[in-house]
């Protein structure tokens, strides 16, 4: 099972991006059995878990991105999205997509930077 995460990049504070992930390698029911959620981890940091969503997409979030980022997924194609607004330097990291239960692999993430 191989997330692959996409979509960072560069950005100045304020700014916007919206990252994705694919889930390779298990099917459709499993990964809606699932709780998803998008991870992040900064330099010199521990990984740390940004939001969660279930099959129904009931969400959940860390405070210091409650009201700026949006987590969403969508079933059929087994992907799952973080539209991240009002972007600010601290939230510069690797973010990475994974269970809550972080059963799956890790990917590779995708770096997202934030200028100030």
């Amino acid at each position: 099972v191989q997330p692959v995460e996409s979509g960072g990049g560069l950005v100045q504070a304020g700014g916007s991006l919206r990252v994705s992930c694919r889930i390779s390698g298990i099917i459709t029911s499993e990964f809606n059995s699932r709780i998803m959620g998008w991870y992040r981890q900064a330099p010199g940091k521990q990984r740390e878990l940004v939001a969660t969503i279930t099959r129904l997409s009931a969400t959940n979030y860390a405070d210091s991105v409650k009201g700026r980022f949006t987590i969403s997924r969508d079933n059929a194609n087994k992907r799952l999205h973080l539209q991240m607004n009002s972007l600010k330097p601290e939230d510069t990291a690797v973010y990475y997509c994974n269970s809550d239960t972080q059963d799956l692999s890790w990917g590779q993430g995708t770096q997202v930077t934030v200028s100030s």
